[in-house]
């Protein structure tokens, strides 16, 4: 679950927050949404199917401003071990979520977790 201080403040249309992360070493990321499930962001998750990116986790819950918050997570396979990208496929992942957000008017900072936050 992302971090929202409210639900009133969107990043773009449908979407409160946005969370690109890899586990460590940081190789492959993920993308991580929290969404608004009344009206969801269809361009964004039309484009991260597009790309290859496939939905693994959807979780829904009530924000403790009264506000309705759709949490998702996508993960792309790569060809490497663990089906982890390789350098190559890290360039043209990232470059693609970069581009999926940037046309949303969102900036992302992609980041690699901690070991507490990865396993937990």
């Amino acid at each position: 679950m992302l971090f929202l201080k409210s639900t009133s403040v969107t990043k773009a249309p449908g979407i409160y927050e946005v969370d690109i992360a890899a586990k460590p070493p940081g190789k492959t990321y993920g993308v991580y949404l929290a969404t608004d499930p009344d009206n969801p962001p269809a361009d964004v998750l039309a484009a991260l199917a597009a790309a290859g990116f496939q939905n693994t986790h959807s979780s829904g819950y009530t924000h403790k401003d009264r506000g309705k918050v759709l949490d998702l997570h996508f993960q792309k396979d790569g060809t490497d071990l663990f089906k982890g990208w390789k350098p190559e496929e890290n360039e043209a992942n990232m470059a693609q979520i970069t581009k999926i957000f940037a046309d949303a008017g969102i900036a992302i900072a992609p980041r690699v977790m901690s070991l507490a936050e990865a396993y937990a």
